[in-house]
């Protein structure tokens, strides 16, 4: 464990770098465990990451956000899941809504502060306890939240376990939200993403209950403009963008069964979100997972460069 070099303009006091070999990242555990920098050789790949203190203070996702209690839009304020519903406030400075005035994303990263648990060279684990006002009101089901970053030579590895520490199950719909760019124009880069069932979304990015089978693709991304939610036909799935020699995979390795591509037709990154429930999973109900009083679940995804 070291200080980092990065510009930490939010000066979060827990700020920690993290490295193996010529592999780095920085997270902050104190504004959300949120990585705000990831680096091979020198290069950095994540995005949105130039502003912290204006992403902070507009509740907006940047670099490695973790999405909690839930990922992605919710289509109406009111949820009920495992027997105990709540409603969110339309107006809140803890949360974030999307362009039609719906939930989004949850309670946002600088809103949560995470208690350092163990750091060393290479990782860090950090916890965080759902047992305060603030979050039984957006999330009324008491956990235990642990994040653990492992970093080697060209990865890093986010592993999150939810614990259900009180009377009662607690929905699982958690997500992040990674950030990645590369040199050149986007129209240039290269994106694989694997077989998977394409969800159909309504006018409110909200999926139907439907969806039709993906084939996959490997092309340049040109033009294309991705808000789509699919979800996993496998286990595990990769998704990955290239240019040039240089690669970003992210892999879903336990725990995700859903994921959100999107990248803007006018601007320079690709969000691959690894998602344990689709969108909307808190009021649908589709997809969604309950934790046993007692009882854990598990999630982990991994970002590889190569180059």
């Amino acid at each position: 464990m070291t200080q980092t070099h990065v510009p930490n303009l939010l000066n979060d006091p827990t700020a920690t770098c993290i490295s193996a070999g010529d592999t780095e990242a920085t997270f902050l555990p104190g504004y959300g465990m949120v990585g705000i920098s990831l680096r091979k050789s020198g290069i950095e790949v994540l995005r949105r990451i130039d502003n912290l203190i204006v992403a902070s203070a507009a509740n907006r996702t940047a670099g490695i956000p973790f999405l909690f209690p839930f990922a992605n839009r919710l289509a109406d304020f009111r949820y009920e899941a495992a027997g105990r519903g709540v409603t969110l406030p339309p107006h809140s400075l803890s949360l974030r809504y999307d362009q039609n005035g719906l939930p989004m994303h949850g309670l946002m990263w600088p809103h949560l502060q995470w208690e350092t648990v163990e750091a060393s060279d290479t990782s860090l684990s950090a916890r965080l306890d759902w047992s305060h006002p603030q979050g039984l009101a957006v999330f009324p089901y008491p956990c235990r939240l642990s994040m653990t970053a492992s970093i080697a030579s060209g990865s890093l590895t986010i592993e999150t376990v939810l614990a259900a520490t009180g009377d009662i199950e607690v929905p699982v719909s958690f997500g992040f939200h990674p950030y990645f760019g590369l040199d050149g124009n986007r129209t240039d880069w290269r994106i694989a993403l694997p077989e998977m069932q394409h969800l159909k979304l309504d006018a409110r990015q909200i999926p139907t209950g439907a969806s039709v089978p993906f084939s996959g693709l490997d092309g340049r991304l040109g033009t294309r403009d991705f808000d789509d939610g699919f979800a996993l036909t496998c286990p595990t799935a990769t998704l990955s963008i290239g240019y040039e020699g240089l690669r970003i995979s992210v892999d879903l390795l336990e725990g995700y069964t859903h994921t959100q591509v999107y990248a803007p037709h006018d601007q320079n990154y690709v969000a691959f979100e690894p998602m344990t429930a689709p969108a909307n999973a808190l009021i649908s109900g589709d997809g969604l997972r309950l934790v046993p009083q007692g009882g854990s679940f598990r999630a982990t995804f991994r970002i590889r460069i190569e180059n």
